[in-house]
């Protein structure tokens, strides 16, 4: 039976990798990914035929995991975080849809038996160092608009804003883009206070994470990367000192309860 496992490995503690996570790459003889996400699993990755595809090619990493499954091959495909929000497995599903389309000339691919494994996302990651702080209506927007046009992101900003969702912004910058976060940050601005706690999260549970909790009025695009994680509460988020300790929750309403 051909079979490929299309497996999210978490933000990148390995104790935060699933079980069944773990229990696929085992299964596994082949593993496709971004060469850093098979580097932060360490040993488990050891015996197995790895397929480093560098950033920029997901499409190809796709391609190739249909690939190696249909030719009869056990295949990991693997990225950090949960690989169904923002990542490869919607990938998969978009070339099978292609096949059965026939805009695709690879009947071998609907043969494969796909089992998509969940892993924890950086916005979980990231409200767990804080405490809760998606403990309310939350949603994800990701500010890249090589895919998506901006007009679009704009669109939703403007419609968290209004809806009072916190909101985890993926892809907030890059090398060649970097003016977006900014603009996101004006457009909540007008839906939300200005000392509204915002989490940035560098690196979240690997040896050099970085937290800091700042103001919304605060965010700027230069203090942020590829690699962070940005959280922004809602108009009642809240954020408590205690010493050297610092939370950030946003609450449900239990108060009327209490």
């Amino acid at each position: 039976m051909s079979q490929l496992y299309v497996v999210g490995t978490g933000p990148g503690d390995s104790q935060l990798v699933a079980p069944k996570a773990l229990t696929a790459i085992n299964a596994s003889s082949d593993l496709v990914a971004y060469g850093l996400y098979l580097d932060l699993l360490g040993g488990v990755c050891d015996g197995k035929t790895h397929h480093d595809l560098p950033l920029g090619e997901e499409i190809g990493r796709a391609r190739l995991a249909l690939d190696l499954a249909a030719s009869g091959k056990t295949t990991a495909l693997i990225s950090s975080g949960d690989i169904g929000i923002y990542a490869m497995a919607t990938l998969v599903f978009e070339l099978l849809d292609l096949q059965l389309q026939g805009k695709e000339s690879h009947p071998e691919w609907l043969d494969v038996e796909i089992e998509v494994i969940p892993g924890i996302s950086a916005m979980q990651a990231g409200a767990s160092r804080v405490g809760a702080m998606l403990g309310h209506d939350f949603c994800t927007v990701s500010l890249s608009d090589l895919l998506t046009p901006w007009e679009t992101i704009e669109k939703r900003i403007h419609s968290a804003g209004s809806g009072d969702f916190v909101i985890s912004f993926y892809n907030p910058v890059s090398k060649k883009r970097d003016w977006q976060l900014n603009s996101a940050r004006d457009i909540l601005l007008q839906y939300r206070p200005a000392e509204t706690p915002v989490l940035l999260g560098r690196q979240l549970t690997r040896e050099d994470e970085s937290i800091r909790i700042i103001r919304l009025d605060q965010l700027d695009a230069k203090d942020v990367d590829m690699f962070t994680m940005v959280s922004v509460g809602n108009s009642e988020s809240k954020h408590i000192v205690n010493g050297s300790k610092e939370w950030v929750y946003t609450p449900r309403g239990y108060s009327k309860k209490l």
